[in-house]
């Protein structure tokens, strides 16, 4: 979930009440807080290719199901071009959902490991990011 600049100066504010040596925020702080929120965006994006390979991949199934299904209504003697076409549409859509998926499960890996080493160099992020 994206930490929004409101979300955060109010948190910031809440810390300050509570602490009240704790100094304001900086221009750094400010600049961390973007560079985390550019790296949960980015995540996003990865998270929205994963559900889109998970799709593409699925697709290819519920075609052959329905062949499958439907399978005594036609002779595959007669209709061999088309079937062959259709399997190697499904087999290409197989290979992108399985290309999208495997993609995007190593940049959200990537990206995980960005906000754990973030976190890790800046304690003050670890309060907003969980």
């Amino acid at each position: 979930m994206p930490v929004s600049n409101e979300a955060v100066n109010k948190k910031m504010r809440a810390t300050q009440h509570e602490h009240p040596k704790t100094e304001t925020p900086t221009g750094a702080d400010a600049i961390i807080i973007n560079e985390a929120q550019l790296i949960l965006a980015e995540k996003r994006t990865s998270l929205a290719a994963l559900r889109t390979g998970i799709a593409v991949f699925a697709l290819p199934l519920s075609v052959l199901s329905l062949l499958i299904a439907t399978s005594k209504y036609y002779d595959i003697a007669q209709v061999v071009q088309l079937f062959a076409a259709l399997l190697a549409l499904c087999a290409g859509l197989v290979v992108l959902g399985v290309y999208l998926i495997t993609k995007s499960i190593l940049q959200i890996r990537r990206y995980d490991r960005l906000l754990r080493r973030l976190k890790a160099r800046h304690s003050r992020l670890a309060e907003f990011i969980a």
